[in-house]
């Protein structure tokens, strides 16, 4: 029944989009039904195959052997501080090892090449436009600012529709140096799967809710600037660094103030509610108000409560603060619930990120910056129904 409920989800997350949709006639149903395809291809091959499962436990590897390489950098600058786990220091620090080698293969030109490469096929086989396959794919490796940066000569082509699906690819990603820190918390073959997943999650829905219609001379990649990240190896390595360093500053201070703010929100909502005769917390309203979709997902129906507040915690702090409630609450879970929710928490998809996103494109262009602040809810909600879609397709195979 749970999996007929995946399935019955997928196509309730596509009927809504096709509803809400901007412009029906140019809707490209078959580049679509493609990358659906792709997504249950992809499902199929991480769970389901002996071959998908070692290359997911080979990656896993590799992480694991960077993650422990990189934080030799930490261990040596707090060498003195007795610690078993503290997050700042176990899972932030790492991101900014992370971020100088994504800086470093991004300035010798490795990344931009797989780019073009997966980006130039996915543009080839579904017909969807080539700026907006490559960027889809950049978003899986470069956090979403970055991703929009390496972008920065082609916004001033872009119209409303075509900026609405360059953001909401940003938001619905997650970068890799981040990639690193979720990976210490949860099931890697669940994180790993996300990746593919919300790629091409983010180009469904928004193809559904504003299609485009390109011409030739909009289709014309510009050529990728390695100077973006440095003007040499070195220089390279350590904006990466510096970048990595605001990126867990930046975590940690969001977390800071949202835990606490929530605190107190909760207890105010508690005292209230609790006058009334039956407390409740922000994370149970949030589990009410998205149990529908959590039952959509194919999440069981002792779980969508929790796992519905989960996802509320995510949308509207983010996941970071989402992933330390999900490990919490994991043992009294069903595995399959986990699973779900946990490829459900793998995209920025979350109220702060709009703020990130429109500063970003203001910064890089002022008209196109107005046009985006127009539409960051809406920009939100489609990249919260795509990391819906991609951990429904998860489900199935689950």
């Amino acid at each position: 029944m749970q999996y007929v409920m995946s399935i019955i989800g997928i196509l309730v997350i596509l009927g809504l989009c096709f509803a809400l949709s901007n412009n029906k006639s140019k809707i490209n149903f078959r580049a679509i039904a493609i990358m659906i395809g792709f997504q249950i291809l992809i499902g199929w091959f991480m769970f389901g195959t002996k071959i998908g499962q070692q290359i997911i436990i080979f990656i896993s590897k590799v992480f694991n052997k960077l993650i422990k390489l990189g934080t030799t950098g930490v261990d040596f600058l707090f060498n003195g501080i007795q610690r078993d786990f503290v997050f700042f220091l176990n899972v932030l620090l790492i991101i900014v090892f992370f971020s100088a080698l994504l800086s470093i293969f991004s300035y010798l030109g490795v990344l931009p090449f797989i780019v073009r490469v997966v980006g130039g096929t996915i543009s080839k086989v579904t017909g969807l436009p080539r700026v907006e396959s490559f960027h889809a794919v950049n978003s899986v490796f470069f956090g979403s600012s970055e991703a929009l940066i390496v972008i920065k000569n082609d916004l001033q082509h872009f119209n409303k529709n075509r900026m609405f699906i360059i953001c909401c690819s940003a938001m619905s990603s997650v970068s890799a140096s981040v990639t690193a820190s979720y990976v210490m918390m949860l099931d890697a073959k669940y994180v790993l799967a996300a990746l593919p997943l919300n790629l091409f999650s983010s180009l469904i829905v928004c193809s559904l809710l504003t299609p485009v219609d390109t011409k030739k001379e909009d289709e014309v990649v510009q050529k990728f600037d390695r100077t973006v990240f440095g003007d040499s190896f070195i220089g390279a390595m350590i904006n990466g660094a510096l970048d990595g360093l605001k990126v867990a500053g930046i975590v940690a201070a969001l977390m800071i103030a949202f835990i606490g703010v929530m605190e107190v929100v909760n207890y105010v909502i508690s005292a209230a509610s609790g006058a009334m005769g039956h407390a409740v917390t922000l994370q149970q309203i949030f589990g009410y108000v998205l149990a529908p979709f959590a039952f959509l997902m194919g999440i069981p129906a002792q779980d969508i409560i929790p796992a519905g507040g989960i996802m509320g915690t995510k949308i509207v702090l983010n996941e970071f603060v989402a992933i330390l409630d999900l490990k919490g609450v994991a043992a009294t879970l069903s595995p399959r619930t986990v699973g779900i929710v946990t490829v459900f928490l793998i995209s920025f998809a979350s109220i702060s990120q709009i703020g990130a996103i429109v500063g970003t494109i203001r910064a890089l262009s002022e008209k196109q910056g107005s046009i985006v602040s127009k539409f960051g809810w809406k920009m939100l909600f489609a990249s919260t129904l795509a990391s819906i879609l991609s951990a429904t397709i998860a489900g199935l195979f689950i």
